[in-house]
């Protein structure tokens, strides 16, 4: 039988697909869209059959601080958001992803003026122009893409990051901070008064489920924080919220932090308590693709159970590792365990937050 219910008769057994909400930034985001987009329905389909899972509404919250390459340059030189991000998403949420990849990916070569810019990028920076505005310049690119979701940057403010060191150096900048060889203490937003889309207040306030991550700590995740508005609307959200844990660390920015810490980390920024569940991989990095991390100075995130429940997360510790010249998240592994959680919240329990948490 098809996993939609039309016979009124089973309306009782029945339930409606999830509206979830993903925050991010970089490949991490991506990733993550190409495994959920395969659960999202068409649209109008209101009720699904109690065993099977499916989303009726994908959205996208996308950090826009990157102000180097491509994206920098047309920010910059159009005064526009950077696109690059953005450009990611919109390839994972497309219905021809492979013909659409190698068009948007595509990379023009040499010196010219056009020389390091993606076609894609340059495609949004176009239709920005020509429809007078960015975020609707995403919207329309979603529908010439056949995108099987929504893509929101987080703010439309032109904004940079300011990251304070622990030897309590500033650095400006998201490409200067990723090149900085110092630890990161506290990440702001300039200016600090960015305020979100409406539309992305409003998915948030509506969603069954946001997940954040995965994702460079400090320059992909935490900045979607800072922005005012949308730590305070996730807080309120009645969504189960869902932390998806970096396999690896990241010089520079998360060098020897554990799950726990990353989880430390945002609430930090954020000021307030955001998840109830985070998705940990347990499982060891094959011992010659580890190694050649570890000559890059990167190592694997420690699985600390014990410290993400100490916080009141539910952990969700399994394999979500997916190992070829790099290792990435089985990202069909990972949107299954989401709407797992997603339907059924009561089957894991939250542990009690121990005292001073």
């Amino acid at each position: 039988m098809s996993p939609l219910v039309n016979n009124s008769s089973l309306e009782q057994i029945a339930r409606r697909p999830l509206r979830v909400v993903a925050l991010g930034g970089g490949t991490g985001l991506s990733t993550l869209l190409r495994g959920l987009k395969r659960y999202v329905v068409e649209p109008g389909v209101s009720r699904i059959a109690q065993n099977t899972q499916a989303i009726g509404d994908l959205a996208a919250i996308v950090t826009v601080t990157d102000d180097g390459g491509s994206s920098g340059r047309l920010r910059k030189e159009f005064n526009m958001l950077p696109p690059g991000d953005i450009r990611n998403c919109l390839v994972a949420l497309s219905e021809d992803e492979k013909l659409i990849s190698r068009l948007f990916q595509y990379r023009f070569a040499g010196d010219t003026a056009l020389g390091g810019h993606s076609f894609g990028n340059l495609f949004l920076a176009a239709l920005s122009g020509v429809v007078g505005d960015f975020p609707k310049a995403v919207q329309e690119a979603s529908h010439i893409l056949a995108s099987r979701g929504s893509i929101y940057p987080s703010t439309t403010s032109d904004v940079q990051l300011d990251a304070w060191m622990d030897d309590k150096s500033r650095v400006r900048g998201e490409t200067n901070i990723t090149a900085s060889h110092k630890r990161i203490v506290e990440l702001r937003l300039v200016p600090a008064n960015a305020q979100p889309l409406p539309d992305t207040l409003y998915a948030i306030a509506n969603a069954d489920v946001i997940t954040i991550g995965p994702g460079s700590l400090f320059t992909s995740l935490i900045p979607n924080l800072l922005v005012r508005g949308i730590p305070e609307a996730i807080a309120h959200s009645r969504a189960t919220k869902i932390f998806i844990c970096n396999l690896m660390t990241q010089a520079n920015e998360s060098l020897g932090m554990s799950a726990s810490e990353h989880i430390v980390a945002i609430r930090k920024h954020a000021h307030r308590k955001l998840f109830n569940f985070a998705l940990v991989n347990n499982t060891a990095v094959s011992p010659s693709l580890l190694e050649r991390y570890r000559e890059q100075g990167v190592d694997q995130v420690q699985c600390d159970v014990s410290g993400v429940e100490s916080l009141g997360v539910r952990c969700i510790a399994d394999n979500f590792l997916e190992e070829a010249d790099v290792v990435r998240h089985d990202t069909l592994k990972v949107a299954e365990r989401i709407l797992d959680i997603a339907y059924s919240p009561e089957e894991f329990s939250v542990p009690t937050v121990a005292s001073g948490q």
